[in-house]
């Protein structure tokens, strides 16, 4: 096979630097330390911003939703009807079961959704206010009694439309809080704000830095790193179009991957004089250009099984597929955060609008991981009854073997004591007058 790398990327991606883990680091102690002191000085070093309180009351909430066009609201509306229907679906498919595997022995599972989460909608310069779609609606389909939703100020103020999202999601508690100081408020729990048992959402490096941090303390969706498209394309592809969605994806930071693989060295030229066309006139140039520049790549491979093989070794978050049969990539491929198949989608309806989540694994990890869905604020517990005597006679006998074989003497005298009492046998390592369970 013939790989030529038309374009290569200049640099690798590297992890939070050492500023980052120092910064992250003393705002987490300082938070576990002190609470709502420590969160509203990082607050106010980070974002100046430092209201009277950081939870929203029911009459701001309002105020911001009547400030916004009722065309937003009714986007928003839509948004998150397409994302609560594809949630609703997949909370469907999950079934609790209880099988009967001997006479007598039944083993079941249940999925129990988490009681408390944290959603946190990223702000800045891309207020993301379709996050609280991804994160707190999804979270409130799979049952979650306690949503907290937080989101960074807008420039000193309330960011309407992220607030009428996380409304309109159905967060419980709406905070005006953004960065690690809502991590670890979150996380931790302050004077203010209760604990939550898994937080979710994306984030710049410090917020991913601050989740990986506290990963244990609490669960996290996973530790997502700089957005990612790949592109696979063949001849039939307009490369207009391909340009477009690439610089569309790199336009997120001046670190976003944006990859093309194609089959075509005549639609890989074309593509590539096509971007240099429309950067110069990208409102987003200031990050699309280093991105492309930095972190794009066009790679010519033989033909399309080739080019799956390449995407699946890329493990990217978001792959397009440009080409005439685009669902051989459902065949063929295996590794992805998402797939967009066809030139009638494309990423940024996953990102807003068209109802799977936006919460991918980046950086290779959809070689192990999916992204986030409503299974994720799920926890999926097993349980076990046994009605039948010689069943647990059965099991016991082979549980003291199984135990005694690992040097686990304790765990074998539970099942001991289980096989004698069914088979009324005697246990020979009991004290005197305690031999048999009877």
């Amino acid at each position: 096979m013939t790989r030529v790398y038309l374009k290569q990327a200049q640099q690798a991606q590297p992890d939070a630097d050492a500023r980052v883990r120092e910064v992250v680091a003393e705002v987490i102690g300082d938070v576990a330390a002190r609470g709502d002191a420590a969160v509203r000085d990082a607050s106010e070093r980070f974002d100046q911003w430092s209201p009277a309180s950081f939870r929203l009351s029911g009459e701001q909430i309002e105020a911001a939703m009547v400030s916004l066009p009722d065309g937003l609201i009714d986007d928003i509306r839509f948004a998150q009807r397409q994302v609560r229907a594809f949630a609703e679906a997949q909370r469907a498919s999950m079934h609790d079961i209880e099988v009967e595997t001997l006479p007598g022995v039944f083993l079941g599972h249940r999925h129990l959704p988490v009681s408390d989460v944290g959603a946190y909608v990223p702000g800045g310069r891309y207020p993301l206010l379709a996050s609280a779609h991804m994160t707190a609606l999804t979270a409130k389909v799979a049952g979650c009694d306690r949503v907290v939703a937080c989101t960074p100020p807008d420039r000193g103020s309330i960011p309407a439309a992220s607030v009428a999202a996380m409304q309109i999601a159905g967060a419980d508690e709406i905070h005006v809080l953004g960065g690690v100081q809502a991590i670890a408020a979150l996380a931790i729990g302050t004077e203010s704000i209760a604990p939550v048992a898994l937080i979710a959402g994306p984030g710049n490096a410090y917020v991913a830095e601050a989740k990986r941090q506290l990963f244990g303390r609490i669960g996290i969706d996973l530790l997502a790193g700089p957005t990612e498209i790949l592109v696979i394309a063949d001849e039939q592809a307009d490369p207009f179009v391909v340009a477009v969605d690439l610089l569309g994806q790199a336009e997120h930071g001046p670190d976003s991957p944006a990859v093309l693989v194609t089959p075509s060295h005549a639609l890989a030229v074309q593509v590539m004089a096509e971007i240099d066309a429309l950067l110069p006139g990208m409102p987003t140039r200031a990050n699309a250009e280093p991105a492309w520049r930095d972190h794009g790549e066009v790679i010519v491979v033989d033909d399309l099984d080739e080019a799956f093989e390449v995407a699946d070794a890329y493990a990217s978050e978001h792959v397009e597929v440009l080409t005439a049969d685009p669902r051989a990539a459902l065949r063929q491929m295996r590794n992805y955060g998402a797939l967009f198949l066809g030139d009638r989608t494309c990423v940024p309806y996953g990102d807003k609008v068209i109802g799977t989540n936006h919460v991918l694994p980046t950086r290779g990890s959809a070689r192990y991981t999916g992204g986030l869905w409503v299974g994720k604020f799920l926890k999926t517990v097993t349980y076990q009854e046994i009605r039948d005597d010689d069943s647990s006679a059965l099991i016991g006998e082979a549980c003291g073997r199984l135990s005694r074989a690992e040097n686990f003497e304790g765990h074998a005298r539970s099942g001991d004591v289980r096989a004698a009492r069914f088979d009324r046998g005697a246990l020979p390592w009991a004290p005197a007058g305690d031999a048999s369970p009877d």
